[in-house]
């Protein structure tokens, strides 16, 4: 239903302008927006090429860019949703299987036809962390918040790790473009198309959680400034997200996997199993580092914002409830650190822009009545005011320049920070020749005891000929039989000295792939040693074991058996 009324929020308008103004000010607004377009594009493309493999963290990219090929060669031969036979054991098994990213991985398809994959991938995260940062941008923009290209810095400057996790081939980028296209839908009070977003936010990734929680504050804001109680955007949101949930290929195991991952990850306590560094918390003086720039920005709009003035408050209120959940989110679980921080600048811009307005009402009057009022105001303006005048309008752009400046070094930190730490990650063939080697010489089908879960994407990304023990997250190996889970811990970790019996008796496995970290080092041991494996591939990445038919000697020194894998890596297009 159309709104008859104006909103409070929507009255907040600029002075009327001339045509030749408003096409003036469109030019510059659009000139804005491409330079920050340029800008933001540029970062994330010297950022992504700091190295060349799929950026970065963990080797989730990898699972990704490969399922959404897979997904293609599916669909084209007509399989759809095709199986998932690589996690038998999990709760990711065949039967079960849910593509929780699926729209993303659709949306992937198209860069899985670049000759090179891992090229394919790198372009598709630098459009989407791009895109991401720009629709933060926009909304600057678009709600006329003064000094925007300062903004644009904040937002680009606000966190290290917000632009090291934005760099990664995941779908947290669309998650923070819904959240934007929602609150914009929200401050235009336009309900209705929340619904399709709420649907394809569902669909592509299971944070459209967050688009509930805005829904619901923006009732909650609404309430407090017009003391009427919103309907309209929380039934819209949560029609789409059911939705999403009920017309879905996966359904009804989807709702399982989602109440499977907020059951284990959503606790204020420890973790029933070892899971990724992203579902646990900064400590105190690494946040503080991390989120300096944020962390002013929150502090700032804390002070600036005001809580009498209820006709502005609406935007202001709305990000400083968001930004602070999400604060008290990050708190909890580093993977929040791709959200909060531009929102906890949007906030402070939001409220300042409010705070000034707020200061200067009288810019909101248009030009006609200006005119009108002039009589009333003084007649003319005394030469000491004027240099007054001018004194203060230096100050705020000597104070801009300082911020500019100040946000300019954090900027550059941030992001020499961040291309030191991308640099630093593991090379694009890392485990290639060990995945190599196991495709030729270990019969397709085998099962793969590999000893640790976050490997699993590589593996999958240059070997599914074969099936493997655990992957993409422990918990599922843990909801699917707990007891199996706690054995694989006590191998990996080298608590069981004879392991090679349990991998081939309780796990199915005659095959090992394992790291060549510390973190295996009790394993490698207690492996050798027990008489049982053969280590048939070694190189400085891996370890390729295999279980004797017996009980033998232990080997008297490590072999490398190369003969057949192959050190080429143009298979990574290899479905």
């Amino acid at each position: 239903m159309e709104e008859l009324n104006e909103s409070p929020a929507a009255a907040e308008t600029a002075p009327k302008r001339s045509s030749g103004g408003l096409k003036s000010e469109r030019a510059v607004r659009t000139a804005d927006l491409l330079v920050g377009a340029i800008a933001i594009l540029l970062i994330f493309w010297w950022l992504q090429y700091s190295t060349n493999a799929i950026c970065c963290g963990d080797y989730d990219g990898y699972y990704h860019i490969k399922w959404a090929r897979l997904l293609w060669d599916n669909i084209r031969a007509g399989h759809f949703p095709p199986a998932f036979p690589w996690l038998p054991l999990t709760t990711l098994n065949p039967g079960n299987y849910v593509d929780h990213h699926l729209l993303y991985h659709i949306i992937l398809i198209p860069f899985t036809w670049f000759r090179d994959m891992q090229t394919g991938a790198k372009i598709s995260a630098i459009l989407f962390a791009s895109l991401a940062v720009f629709s933060c941008y926009w909304l600057v923009v678009r709600y006329e918040i003064r000094y925007r290209l300062i903004w644009l810095l904040a937002i680009l400057a606000c966190s290290a790790p917000f632009l090291y996790r934005m760099n990664m081939t995941k779908a947290p980028p669309f998650a923070i473009i819904f959240l934007v296209l929602g609150t914009y839908f929200l401050f235009e009070r336009k309900y209705w198309p929340l619904l399709p977003l709420a649907f394809v936010f569902t669909l592509t990734y299971d944070m459209f959680v967050l688009l509930g929680i805005a829904a619901l504050i923006w009732t909650i804001v609404i309430g407090w400034t017009e003391e009427q109680f919103e309907w309209r955007p929380l039934v819209f949101v949560v029609a789409g997200i059911i939705l999403g949930l009920v017309i879905n290929p996966y359904f009804p195991h989807n709702l399982y996997l989602f109440y499977e991952h907020a059951r284990v990850k959503i606790t204020a306590g420890g973790f029933a199993t070892k899971v990724g560094q992203e579902w646990y918390p900064y400590d105190t003086a690494e946040f503080v580092v991390n989120c300096y720039v944020a962390l002013a920005a929150m502090l700032v709009g804390y002070i600036a914002f005001d809580f009498n003035d209820r006709k502005r408050a609406q935007r202001p209120l709305f990000f400083l409830i968001l930004s602070t959940a999400l604060l008290l989110m990050i708190a909890r679980w580093k993977r929040f650190a791709e959200y909060f921080p531009p929102f906890a600048i949007l906030f402070a811009a939001f409220t300042l822009e409010s705070f000034w307005r707020g200061r200067a009402v009288f810019t909101h009057l248009p030009d006609d009545v200006l005119e009108d009022l002039q009589p009333f105001f003084d007649r003319q303006e005394t030469a000491a005011a004027k240099k007054e005048s001018k004194s203060d309008e230096n100050w705020q752009l000597l104070k801009a320049g300082l911020v500019a400046l100040a946000l300019g070094f954090a900027l550059f930190a941030n992001i020499y920070r961040t291309a030191k730490d991308i640099h630093e990650s593991d090379p694009r063939d890392h485990y290639a020749k060990g995945a190599f080697w196991m495709r030729a010489n270990v019969p397709a089908g085998q099962m793969v005891f590999n000893t640790d879960w976050d490997d699993f994407p590589r593996l999958l990304y240059y070997d599914p000929t074969h099936t493997y023990i655990t992957g993409l997250d422990p918990t599922y190996l843990l909801d699917k039989n707990a007891d199996l889970s706690k054995l694989f811990e006590r191998i990996t970790t080298g608590e069981e000295e004879d392991p090679g019996p349990l991998i081939r008796d309780k796990f199915g496995s005659r095959w090992v792939f394992t790291d060549n970290t510390t973190d295996h080092d009790s394993f490698y041991d207690n492996a050798t040693r027990s008489g049982w494996f053969d280590v048939v591939f070694e190189n400085d990445d891996c370890r390729v074991l295999h279980i004797r038919d017996q009980k033998g000697s232990p080997p008297d020194e490590k072999k490398n058996d190369t003969d057949k894998s192959s050190d080429d890596d143009d298979n990574d297009n290899s479905p």
